[in-house]
């Protein structure tokens, strides 16, 4: 991957002119701006040579006034400006700072959430010289595999369905992930294996009460097992907030709904990227298909959007969530 060779080149002492970063994945923007501000100088080096910036509080005309100055008894001068979404308006300003750089400075931008027009001069001359990265989202299916590789590169193993958990359960989160593993690390022992009783135990869910159990659940409708499940949500409120059961249920049936419309017609492997989800998830979406067809689960839908309006004060005079919720599973089960 791309970022990764960044990072890899970075720790080798090869560094560009100027590091774009942009997309909305905060991750790799963090680790590469981070890294830089670490490496590339000593501490004795930093105070005349290194320069935090953040865009709300800053200009183009300030970057480049700093950018063009040449480091003090230190090979380079490193610049980072954070936020540099904020310097939207005059992004373009940027462009004649770049086409006529100081070699000795390096120049990071951390563009968070937005994306440079690569249309523009500026964002064409950056993506010509290879100093614009993008850092964009990982896609559902994606996840468990980034879980193995980053493990993998910090010296750990993972059991397939402990990578499946901490991506399902953390989710697009990169930043989540990587905390969870760093926590992971230190459990291992001298197998460096991560497993999935470990996540279970470490990763802040049950066994046997989370809402992937609950879905499992459902799947299956099994009742006795879907309300012992919420009978335990209902309980740790703080912990298991009704209106996340409600987004997570959501996602669930609407992947549910992708399956129907693509089942049959790819294989399994094209199939589990069409629904997003890891192949392994698959048998449960076979059996959920036979149990929930697309008019119940249009029923579904119109239950979860209902119950969510209701656990916000609308057509509930006085209901809990807890009430909600059993009210909300029963007429999903029935």
């Amino acid at each position: 991957m791309v970022l990764n060779n960044v990072l890899t080149d970075i720790k080798n002492g090869q560094f560009l002119p100027v590091y774009f970063l942009h997309g909305e994945e905060p991750f790799y923007m963090d680790k590469i701006s981070s890294l830089i501000e670490e490496t590339i100088l000593d501490e004795s080096q930093k105070d005349f040579n290194q320069t935090i910036l953040y865009g709300p509080d800053t200009s183009i005309e300030e970057i480049v006034n700093i950018a063009k100055r040449y480091p003090m008894m230190a090979p380079y001068q490193v610049v980072i400006v954070k936020e540099a979404q904020h310097l939207s308006r005059n992004i373009e300003k940027l462009l004649s700072y770049v086409e006529h750089l100081v070699p000795t400075t390096v120049l990071v931008l951390c563009y968070k959430n937005k994306t440079l027009d690569k249309r523009k001069a500026l964002g064409k001359y950056l993506a010509k010289q290879k100093w614009l990265f993008d850092c964009l989202s990982l896609k559902d299916y994606q996840l468990n595999d980034w879980v193995v590789n980053y493990a993998k590169a910090k010296g750990l193993g993972v059991e397939p369905k402990a990578a499946i958990l901490l991506a399902e359960f953390i989710g697009n989160d990169l930043s989540g992930i990587s905390s969870a593993v760093s926590k992971l690390e230190v459990l291992v022992g001298e197998k460096k294996i991560i497993t999935a009783d470990l996540v279970h135990k470490n990763i802040g869910f049950s066994k046997d009460y989370n809402i992937f159990e609950l879905q499992n659940a459902l799947s299956e409708k099994n009742v006795f097992k879907a309300n012992k499940i919420i009978y335990h949500f209902s309980k740790n409120k703080k912990k298991y907030p009704f209106a996340v059961t409600i987004s997570s249920l959501y996602t669930f049936f609407t992947k549910l709904m992708k399956f129907h419309f693509y089942v049959g017609k790819l294989s399994d492997q094209e199939l589990a990227k069409k629904v997003g989800v890891h192949s392994f998830f698959l048998k449960q979406y076979k059996v959920a298909a036979r149990n929930y067809t697309k008019n119940k689960l249009a029923r579904i839908f119109s239950y979860l959007r209902d119950y969510d309006m209701k656990s916000k004060g609308l057509n509930n005079v006085s209901a809990s969530d807890e009430e909600l919720l059993k009210e909300m599973i029963f007429k999903i089960l029935h």
